[in-house]
């Protein structure tokens, strides 16, 4: 749904799933030791991934240099307190995973403008 709703922006993008958490991982720790010529401008990240939870990504991604500028939002339909002031405190974004067509579709243009600043802040 959300590629459908990425696609529906009109932007050029590029998006790579993983399976779970511990892909992530493999993921984060290949851009840290052989960064590649673009740097994703937002890592979606689902707070309850398979093996590895979302927020042991979010700090893996945080002890990556290579990411720190990155903007990463974690989805979730439930989130405790205290998993939201984690989150914010490793100055990630908590966000409901969207569930309605609209929803979803709000969520992908949120996606896009974070990508615009970020692109235009790297060009500055």
């Amino acid at each position: 749904m959300l590629r459908c709703a990425l696609d529906e922006q009109g932007e050029p993008y590029e998006l790579i799933v993983l399976a779970d958490g511990e892909e992530a991982i493999r993921f984060i720790e290949e851009q840290r030791l052989s960064p590649q010529t673009y740097e994703p401008c937002v890592i979606l990240v689902d707070l309850h991934l398979p093996k590895l939870d979302g927020l042991e990504v979010l700090r893996a991604i945080r002890r990556a240099p290579v990411l720190e500028r990155i903007h990463v939002i974690l989805l979730s339909s439930v989130a405790s307190p205290q998993q939201q002031e984690e989150i914010q405190a490793m100055d990630g974004d908590f966000r409901i995973k969207p569930s309605e067509l609209n929803d979803i579709y709000a969520f992908a243009a949120d996606v896009i403008a974070i990508c615009r600043g970020f692109l235009s802040k790297a060009l500055a």
